[in-house]
């Protein structure tokens, strides 16, 4: 049974991890061939027409069977690979031998190209699965053994996302290969591929070609995965040697395109580097977001659409110059090579390259109309010398983007240029092929449609072209002057930043993106679908039927929303934002202002909520005490906001952590304040008071993590309606000790520390809430919310609130008192 396709650590792709993105040209020749497919498909004879589509189908059959090959043999055993090229070459001889050169109605040639492909792959794919399963490594990942070990670092190291937690430390995947295991006479050489999983911000320098040493533990890799083994790696890196001269000079070339970029917004300086040469290490969060939701992902992950964009500049140079067709084709040869060594030559880019080779050679040829002959031999090829890429995402989606283009493009434009400009067609079709060819990909990897990709594409794309030119050759200029390199930039900034606007709109539009069944259950309903909505909108009366609905839907959701589903609620006062296990609260400060009390564990989620509010200006942050899952979010507070001052808790707890947040807020330039008790604030329609921690007494707690919780600011907002207790993480021992000083009643109760166990009794009734207000993440490890904290807060007769359950919650004023409405998942 053939194995779903899917991207371990080992194939990591930004394409594919951020990506879940319409992916418009996905190779070199793609993007080099698409004026010309589009536009000439169709003005040949029929007899010329039917002559290219058999010779492409020719190809085609080879090139999805070898695939399928690989994808199902990377799962087996290297014997069942190599009963099965045997078979196969066996069956492919009996029909060389028993067959006529005519038979078989004239398909013969094709069953034998089919079944010598199939051997051949299945052979290969066999070779390589006995090699990374037997050997040494073999036999420590068998024993979980560990071991000192040198290896030649293959990939950039790619940056884990960071969770909350007590202390956030940053993790590393790195393409590696084994050279050698042991040391002194116990030294062993080999050649293994591996993947490290390590930590610490020494690996994100490491550059492809390096060697070094490490000690780590072997593994199992993901099954499926053309690695002998996952080695988990303690300590730092020892570097051994420096990179090759190659990755050397790209290097130099991708430092200095990101030194000349630093005179752009950050938002803006994050992003050319990525558009340009793949380098997203100073990306912003949201915009990766935004790029995500809005179908943009591809254009962060080097492909053949750059390579696309630089050979197209240096074809249109050559033919202003007057150079012949071959000429030209040289020329886009070397100039995809430079850019090539530009973005590092790494796997995915030498793989474009080849593609980018095909299109040189078909404009060289003069043959650029065979484009789906040339992607079925790439393909091919691609499979026959990596296997390991019949189980890409990444690859998948490039392929499928191609044949969506040159196959769907032409016939879909010439129908839309009867009601459209022609050059308007052109680039609706593109666009819409690319996502349509896509689609049957992106649910099986995510279960999700975005619609919104295509005109988030249509009105991204012309910015692209002029960002990444501009972008590279700042990157060779750089290195010899960088005031020149930076007074490019500066248009090419405007660019990314049409492209950064063009994606947080698109990724803020209501059903951006539309939940979809996943996996094969998704594949089999879209199967469905597609006939069904493809054979009604052929015929008239359905399609008006079709169109009335839709229509009818539309109007009652527009009629409908702002009463049943109004968000932000008018006037509101508190919110409490779904951000997963941490805590992030926003109170009123007046129109397009809140207080922000904590900011969650991740700064995406924490502008997305600040957005939905429509919160423009932040005069006060408070965070109550340096853990991540209350602090990781603050750069999402920052993105596009005025913001006043932070208050931080005054005890000498959460070292490291309180290290960095200080270094952070200076980063910032914004003022740090130490919270003492009695501190008030009165914004807007709230009054805020600072009632702990003391500043006398620093209760404890059992270890460091309950010493922190107990540092937490604790906050009493009052408004004309009543008022709410904000209690950060407070445990058993800071909530007596509040006991002890007074409680002012509060009508809303933020439950401390997510409904932990920890808790005093006293303490919950004393607050004399009606509604209990608990932030805490689906599922999570730590039990929150306790069953007894429930329980307890159903006896003093509270309403529990949860984000897990219901989303996002507003606290607002209705008739005289507050009241608690959620946004629903």
């Amino acid at each position: 049974m053939v194995g779903p396709i899917r991207v371990g650590a080992s194939a990591f792709n930004p394409n594919t991890n951020a990506g879940l993105g319409c992916v418009l040209v996905s190779s070199a020749w793609a993007g080099t061939m698409t004026r010309f497919s589009a536009s000439a498909v169709v003005h040949d004879g029929d007899a010329a027409e039917n002559s290219r589509r058999a010779h492409a189908l020719h190809l085609v059959l080879p090139a999805l069977a070898s695939w399928a090959t690989a994808l199902t043999l990377l799962g087996c055993s290297a014997s069942a690979g190599a009963v099965v090229a045997v078979v196969v070459l066996a069956g492919m001889l009996i029909v060389v031998v028993m067959v006529p050169a005519e038979g078989i109605a004239g398909w013969r040639n094709v069953v034998v190209a089919v079944l010598g492909c199939v051997a051949a792959v299945a052979g290969t794919t066999a070779f390589r699965v006995h090699a990374v399963s037997t050997g040494p490594v073999a036999a420590l990942v068998e024993q979980r053994a560990s071991r000192v070990m040198e290896a030649v670092v293959t990939d950039d190291p790619r940056a884990l996302p960071q969770h909350g937690g007590l202390f956030r430390r940053e993790s590393f995947v790195v393409s590696a290969r084994v050279e050698s295991i042991g040391a002194g006479a116990d030294r062993v050489a080999l050649r293994a591929p591996v993947v490290l999983l390590a930590s610490g911000g020494e690996w994100r320098s490491l550059l492809p070609s390096q060697r070094i040493a490490v000690t780590g533990r072997f593994a199992p890799p993901n099954p499926g995965e053309l690695l002998a083994g996952t080695v988990l790696v303690r300590g730092p890196p020892r570097v051994l040697s420096g990179p090759s001269w190659m990755q050397g000079v790209a290097e130099v070339l991708r430092s200095g395109l990101r030194e000349a970029a630093g005179v752009l917004p950050p938002a803006q300086r994050g992003l050319l580097p990525g558009l340009v040469v793949g380098d997203v290490s100073r990306m912003d969060e949201q915009v990766r977001a935004d790029f995500k939701e809005a179908g943009l992902s591809h254009l962060t992950a080097v492909s053949g659409a750059n390579l696309a964009i630089v050979a197209g500049a240096a074809v249109a140079l050559a033919r202003t110059a007057g150079l012949p067709l071959a000429a030209r084709a040289v020329l886009a040869a070397l100039a995809m090579l430079a850019f090539a060594v530009v973005a590092r030559p790494s796997p995915s880019v030498l793989r474009a390259l080849l593609m980018g080779g095909v299109a040189a050679v078909a404009l060289g040829t003069g043959r650029v109309r065979d484009g789906v002959a040339a992607l079925s031999a790439t393909v091919l090829g691609l499979i026959f010398f990596d296997p390991a890429l019949a189980r890409s995402y990444g690859f998948a989606l490039s392929v499928c983007a191609t044949a969506g283009i040159l196959v769907l493009a032409p016939r879909w434009r010439d129908r839309l240029s009867r009601r459209m400009p022609r050059w308007a067609a052109e680039a609706t079709a593109v666009a819409a092929a690319a996502q349509a060819a896509v689609t049957p990909v992106l649910i099986l990897m995510s279960g999700q449609l975005t619609p919104v990709a295509i005109p988030a594409n249509l009105l991204a794309g012309p910015a692209v072209a002029p960002a990444t030119l501009l972008g590279v050759v700042a990157a060779l200029v750089a290195p010899l002057h960088m005031g020149t390199a930076q007074l490019l930039v500066r248009p090419a900034g405007l660019a990314t930043g049409w492209i950064i606007g063009v994606a947080e709109h698109a990724a803020g539009l209501p059903l951006a993106v539309i939940p979809w069944p996943g996996g094969v259950t998704g594949l089999i309903a879209l199967a469905v679908a597609v006939p069904v909505a493809v054979l009604a909108l052929r015929h008239r009366w359905p399609r008006w039927i079709l169109l009335a609905v839709a229509g009818g839907a539309i109007a009652a959701v527009a009629v409908t929303a702002p009463i049943v589903a109004r968000w932000p609620p008018r006037d509101w006062l508190l919110v409490m934002c779904d951000v997963g296990q941490g805590d992030a609260l926003l109170v009123a400060a007046g129109p397009g202002r809140a207080v922000v009390v904590d900011a969650g564990p991740d700064p995406v989620l924490m502008d997305r909520c600040l957005r939905s509010m429509g919160v423009r200006e932040v005069p006060l942050v408070i965070l109550t005490h340096p853990h991540a899952d209350h602090i990781g979010g603050l750069d999402g507070v920052f993105r596009g906001r005025e913001v006043g001052a932070v208050v931080v808790t005054p005890q000498g707890v959460g070292g490291r952590e309180s290290a960095r947040l200080s270094s952070d807020l200076a980063r910032h330039r914004v003022v740090e304040w130490v919270a003492r008790p009695d501190a008030r604030w009165r914004l807007g329609p709230s009054e805020l008071t600072i009632i702990g921690p003391s500043a006398e007494t620093s209760p404890q707690g059992a270890g460091e993590g309950a010493a922190v919780n107990n540092a937490s600011v604790v906050v009493h907002v009052r408004w004309a309606a009543g008022a709410a207790l904000l209690s950060g993480d407070v445990e058993t021992e800071a909530q007596a000790e509040l006991l002890l000083r007074g409680l002012p009643p509060a009508e809303i109760f933020k439950v401390p520390h997510h409904g932990s166990g920890r808790y005093d009794p006293a303490f919950f009734a004393a607050s004399g809430a009606r509604a209990a207000l608990i932030s805490v993440g689906a599922g999570n490890d730590y039990g929150h919310p306790a069953p007894s904290a429930l329980a307890q807060l159903h006896r003093i007769g509270a309403r529990i609130y949860r984000t897990d359950l219901s989303g996002d919650l507003a606290v607002v004023a209705r008739d005289g008192a507050l009241s608690v409405i959620s946004r629903g998942h």
